[in-house]
């Protein structure tokens, strides 16, 4: 992956590379700090194949942390800047992580947390100031320089470069494997249909711990162009941002167009250098397709869909945008899609299907969980005639193919709550609800939005004189602000039971919807 990073350098080194609210560096600069970090690693004891957990709001130091990871070999866990010091310590744990490197105000917590034994250095950007001494809290000192010349470590292609969390039906994160060549192919491929090259300059707003948000940083690496990162997520500094640095591209998520899209509807305003915009992550609302062409007139569209599992899958081209409003196209080059209907084979045209990828950019699976990656990576024997023994990944989406083979998005078939972009499990929300010790028993569920794709509601027994309003408040010091629940349901008494002794999840999300339990917004 550092590679396409040094690949720049005999053209570009003094090319703006990464673009931050407050600074910018070139080719040849983000070179030169990765070197410098990635020396400092090395001599903390990092080698390859430890992983190594990258904590950062967007930024140039995030970038640079995460290039200075691979030059050693080692394996990038980028974890998302909202999640809370607990989730922080579970990937830390789960992943047997050796080094994490973040900035100050994060590092000043953990002193007091019990940190993985595994995790044996913390490298702070910044001042290292914690309550106590300790030993495995190093810093990365603005300015520091490297004394000798650095030998970047070579891995082969098939080598673990990242491990991106993500939300299982567990309930706790489970770590998507992806290989370099996993992530260089899907730049190749998003590169190729998107057609790209140095002269772009793409707004970066989505999370590195993001697949596609990975993306956009490897495909302007890929060809040389420039990423300018937009940390503050409000409509009104996104499309400042774009027009001051002149964007020609802007990738997003069905929450974010919808809050863009209607702030354009009320200010509209011209971007004239601006030649596509992307969307992925799930479906946009109708009324916010309908308005895209229209506060964006001349940038191509581009929907799209992708699983961490499979990297990237599908694209619809742009000048089916306005006949087919909504679809999620075809495969993206180097992968084929197709929807199987189990136990008969390909769904035709007008029927549905779920959604199975093929392919180089299928990832190595789960973490050290096996069993879950058999699941869900393995062969389907409804296309052995075509693809013999391959493994697919079978995406738990439900889709239908029309006439010209073009996919449209269905529904999940499962119970996995998808908003704001994040994919949130049901127990994750219950966990973090009864971790607050105010309730006694709970069942999270989604409800279809046409802002976040959907809301998170929580229906739950509380403890007796346990104060709703004190409930909300424990929710916004525990959980990340994407799992916040929309609305709370006061059950009365204890909840309906199945045979099994388990909670009735159908019954009571039946009950809340009907208006007769009583609500907390």
């Amino acid at each position: 992956m550092w590679e396409l990073l040094w690949a720049n350098l005999p053209q570009h080194a003094d090319k703006t590379c990464l673009v931050d609210p407050d600074q910018s560096v070139t080719y040849g600069e983000l070179a030169r700090d990765v070197d410098v970090l990635a020396a400092r690693l090395s001599h903390l004891g990092v080698r390859a194949g430890d992983r190594v957990l990258v904590h950062f709001r967007k930024s140039i130091d995030e970038v640079t942390a995460m290039l200075a990871v691979w030059r050693l070999g080692a394996v990038v866990v980028n974890v998302h800047h909202q999640w809370t010091a607990d989730q922080l310590l579970y990937v830390a744990a789960d992943c047997r992580a050796r080094a994490a490197i973040m900035p100050a105000s994060v590092a000043r917590s953990l002193p007091a947390l019990d940190l993985p034994p595994t995790l044996e250095h913390v490298v702070v950007r910044g001042s290292v100031s914690v309550q106590q001494p300790d030993e495995r809290f190093s810093q990365w000192a603005p300015g520091m320089q490297v004394s000798e010349a650095f030998s970047p470590f070579r891995v082969e292609s098939t080598a673990l470069a990242a491990v991106i969390y993500t939300s299982g039906s567990t309930g706790t994160p489970k770590g998507v494997m992806l290989t370099h060549r996993n992530i260089r192919i899907g730049a190749l491929s998003v590169t190729e249909y998107l057609e790209l090259n140095e002269s772009d300059k793409l707004l970066s707003i989505l999370p590195y711990s993001f697949d596609a948000g990975l993306n956009q940083l490897t495909t302007m690496l890929l060809v040389g162009g420039t990423v300018v990162h937009q940390p503050v997520i409000l409509a009104a500094e996104i499309i400042a941002s774009a027009k001051r640095h002149a964007v020609t591209g802007i990738a997003g998520v069905p929450p974010l167009w919808s809050i863009i899209v209607r702030y354009l509807m009320d200010a509209p305003t011209e971007l004239p250098a601006l030649r596509r915009i992307t969307n992925t992550g799930g479906k946009i609302s109708p009324d916010i397709l309908r308005a895209m062409p229209k506060v964006f007139p001349g940038s191509k569209i581009f929907l799209m869909y992708g699983l961490t599992e499979a990297f990237r899958s599908t694209y619809l081209a742009p000048d089916k945008f306005v006949a087919k409003m909504g679809s999620i196209g075809q495969a993206v080059p180097y992968a084929k899609v197709f929807a199987v209907q189990a136990g008969k084979g390909r769904a035709k045209p007008g029927e549905q299907g779920e959604l199975v990828h093929v392919g180089p950019l299928i990832s190595l699976g789960y973490w050290e969980r096996p069993e879950e990656t058999a699941a869900r990576i393995r062969p389907c024997p409804e296309l052995a005639a075509e693809i013999g023994n391959e493994p697919v990944v079978w995406s738990g989406d439900l889709v239908e193919v029309d006439a010209d083979g073009d996919l449209w998005f269905v529904g999940r078939m499962d119970t996995m709550i998808k908003t704001m972009g994040f994919r949130v499990s049901p127990t994750e929300v219950e966990d973090a609800a009864a971790r607050t010790g105010l309730i006694q028993e709970c069942i999270a569920f989604g409800r279809e939005d046409p802002d976040r794709g959907q809301t998170i509601h929580l229906a739950c027994t509380m403890n007796n004189g346990g104060d709703p309003m004190a409930l909300q408040a424990a929710f916004r010091q525990t959980m990340p602000s994407y799992m916040l629940p929309s609305r709370i349901f006061l059950w009365p008494g204890s909840m309906p039971r199945i045979s099994s002794g388990k909670l009735d999840r159908p019954g009571v999300i039946a009950a809340c919807g009907s208006g007769d339990i009583a609500t907390v917004n």
